[in-house]
């Protein structure tokens, strides 16, 4: 069957016809190109990158100038799959004016189709004038990694009465202020439950369980890139590090025991030529 480009569009069809949604981040043209193909729903050129390809210890460091440097590379590999950037700390928090100039630079340059920010009743105003100015947005509220020194590390949100109510007026603030979707990251299953019904656009959990719209992990997690710890809503669908590993000591061996080029992969020159050559 002919596959569809997915916009903001599809993906209200898709939940109002009960299909679970899928995203998966990508950093690269490659990766991009790969899920892209494999049929995924949407694309999140995450802030992530910073501790998945920087190797920065949180998303805190990752400024504007490498969010567009990679949201480029993705776009550049996506034909389907919506592709939603990644707002970086800092690109909004100090005023709505800055917030709406760098949600442009990321459609305008970046050449994603949506934006995603953290925050929830606060970011609303800020949210409103994205979508009047033809910015598409989606939400992200629990546990949101920008905040991870307020929250004094990476834990579970809204398991208390007051912070689960928080996350619900949240959700209904950002509905209401024209997000198309929210992501849930780190809530029990039960409250992203109950969030999810009193909603009407999509949510996308990642350690919030199975009752959201849709579901959302990092590729490099998903495929088992790296050693380490391993968050508990992970599932890793194939162990990759091992092979890369083992693909890499095979190519030293043969390189250092000259098995490495051979005849197949060499190129010819006519003998008569060679022996021109002084």
């Amino acid at each position: 069957m002919e596959r569809k480009i997915v916009t903001t569009s599809t993906i209200k069809e898709l939940k109002a016809k009960g299909q679970p949604l899928t995203m998966l981040t990508a950093y690269d043209y490659a990766m991009a190109k790969n899920i892209d193909e494999a049929g995924v729903d949407m694309i999140l050129v995450g802030d992530s990158l910073g501790n998945v390809m920087l190797g920065y210890s949180s998303t805190v460091p990752v400024t504007m100038e490498e969010m567009l440097h990679h949201t480029k590379a993705v776009v550049r590999g996506t034909q389907y799959a919506l592709v939603v950037g990644d707002m970086p700390f800092m690109s909004y928090q100090t005023s709505e004016q800055l917030g709406l100039e760098n949600a442009g630079r990321l459609l305008k340059e970046g050449g994603c189709q949506a934006i995603k920010l953290e925050g929830g009743s606060e970011i609303c105003p800020l949210v409103e004038k994205m979508v009047q100015a033809g910015i598409p947005v989606m939400g992200h509220i629990g546990l949101t990694p920008q905040s991870v020194n307020q929250f004094g590390g990476f834990k579970v949100q809204g398991k208390e009465l007051v912070a689960a109510q928080k996350l619900v007026a949240d959700a209904k603030a950002l509905e209401a202020a024209g997000a198309f979707c929210i992501v849930i990251e780190c809530v029990p299953e039960a409250l992203t439950a109950k969030i999810t019904e009193l909603l009407t656009i999509p949510t996308i959990g990642i350690g919030a369980g199975k009752y959201c719209s849709g579901q959302v992990l990092v590729c490099n997690d998903l495929l088992g890139m790296s050693k380490g710890f391993t968050p508990k809503f992970v599932k890793k669908y194939r162990f990759l590090q091992a092979e890369i590993v083992g693909a890499v000591s095979e190519y030293i061996t043969d390189v250092r025991q000259g098995n490495f080029p051979s005849g197949e992969h060499t190129f010819t020159i006519d003998e008569e030529v060679l022996e021109k050559i002084y």
